[in-house]
């Protein structure tokens, strides 16, 4: 049985399995249940000045008959008395002295109130701190969250606040909402965050009744935008998470968020350079049993991997992501279809033909009407695989190299010295 257990930048856990800050963390009652479900740690909905909540909150983007494909939300931070929340984070954390308590914490981009915050909560006796810049609506409106989060210079301040009287690792979460998410990740080092956590939840309106014509959800008629989160954004943020990761200047451990619903999931996001995972889409959407799930899968896969811990996966995926210039123009892979197994339902080839290289024909033969790849066309979209809806009909193959690699910089940086070795006013300028 590999070790599970983690270490966040000094916060330990038992393992990676973190609650996010969101509403399955608005209570002691709520984290004490999730801890005896098996959960290693959990970040405290967000405290800050007590707000007031709307009805309705959420809404949910269904897709392709699976429920909660997107979840969106239009809640605040919490609207508890922050002296309640206090008291409830010292009693969870007597009751769960192993467990990861991380508080969350969003107030107005002021000194003294990030001071006087993080004193009170650490008097609490958390293990960490988790500054929310990613709040997409309602806070960002009033100067806080993602308005903070969009804005390095601020990233940096508020953080180096922080780090002026906590005593405990400081977490900052990034908001996706923003062109470039290294930008603040770096803001955060300079301000010295110990770690990172992202993705906080994207703009999004999950839709429109087309009977009332109200936004899905609204508010007495009116609506606004929310945050959007669930399976749908895994991508988003497997990416950016990858970007911070293989950026040397951000160098920091990661949390990982954003639609992890299983062990898989969490195995992709610690390979591409995450510490740890957060969760709450999947356990809003499930309940806080699912944790048992994602340990034992995670737990066989590295028994079946032959690794002792689960910090032998993270980043080992993150030397092999890089910038669309470094790929191999030369490396091919083409289309395969195995006819013992092919229903011949056609949807191959009506993707390549419609949308795609016109390379995958209909043929028939004494056995009767088949598929077949033309190879020499074919250029390895993989979208005949992806439409496919028989698992082992289509293959993607490898093929020889018939010339050395050679990537888009590359083949760049030789027609730059071709035409300086030939154009002695170009040579000049280069020099």
């Amino acid at each position: 049985m590999a070790d599970l257990s983690i270490n966040l930048a000094g916060i330990r856990s038992p393992n990676p399995f973190w609650l996010a800050s969101a509403p399955p963390t608005n209570t002691g009652y709520q984290v004490q249940r999730a801890f005896e479900a098996g959960w290693g740690g959990a970040v405290w909905k967000t405290l800050g000045e007590p707000i007031i909540n709307t009805s309705s909150r959420f809404a949910a983007v269904h897709f392709g008959g699976q429920r909660v494909a997107g979840f969106n939300n239009i809640e605040l931070i919490s609207d508890r008395p922050l002296e309640v929340n206090l008291r409830e984070i010292a009693e969870t954390k007597k009751r769960f002295p192993d467990r990861a308590v991380v508080a969350s914490l969003m107030v107005e981009p002021k000194r003294e109130k990030w001071h006087e915050i993080v004193k009170k909560v650490e008097a609490a006796g958390v293990d960490g701190l988790e500054l929310n810049f990613g709040c997409p609506h309602g806070m960002a409106e009033r100067g806080m969250g993602a308005a903070s989060g969009q804005q390095p210079d601020l990233v940096e301040l508020q953080t180096m606040w922080v780090k002026e009287v906590a005593t405990t690792p400081v977490i900052v979460k990034l908001t996706p909402n923003i062109t470039d998410i290294t930008a603040t990740a770096r803001a955060a080092v300079r301000g010295g965050a110990d770690a990172i956590s992202l993705i906080n939840t994207i703009n999004s309106l999950a839709g429109v009744d087309l009977d009332s014509w109200n936004t899905v959800p609204h508010v007495g008629g009116k609506g606004a935008h929310g945050g959007y989160c669930g399976p749908a954004v895994k991508p988003i943020a497997l990416n950016m998470v990858a970007e911070c990761a293989r950026h040397p200047e951000v160098g920091v451990p990661i949390s990982g968020i954003g639609g992890i619903s299983d062990w898989r999931d969490t195995a992709e996001f610690l390979l591409m350079g995450a510490t740890g995972v957060q969760v709450c889409t999947a356990a809003m959407h499930h309940g806080f049993r699912i944790v048992e799930d994602m340990i034992e899968g995670l737990n066989d896969y590295l028994d079946e991997k032959g690794l002792q811990s689960v910090a032998e996966l993270v980043g080992q995926t993150v030397p092999r992501y890089s910038d669309w210039g470094n790929l191999d123009l030369n490396y091919k892979v083409v289309a395969r279809i195995n006819r013992d197994v092919c229903i011949n339902c056609n949807k191959c080839h009506i993707a390549c033909e419609d949308t795609s290289h016109q390379c995958i024909d209909m043929l028939t033969d004494p056995s009767g009407a088949y598929l077949e790849v033309v190879e020499e066309d074919c250029v390895g979209c993989n979208l005949c695989s992806i439409v496919c809806p028989v698992d082992g009909a289509i293959e993607m193959i490898e093929l020889a190299p018939e010339q050395e690699s050679v990537t888009w910089n590359e083949r760049q940086s030789a027609i730059s010295l071709l035409q300086s070795v030939h154009n002695p006013s170009a040579k000049e300028a280069i020099s």
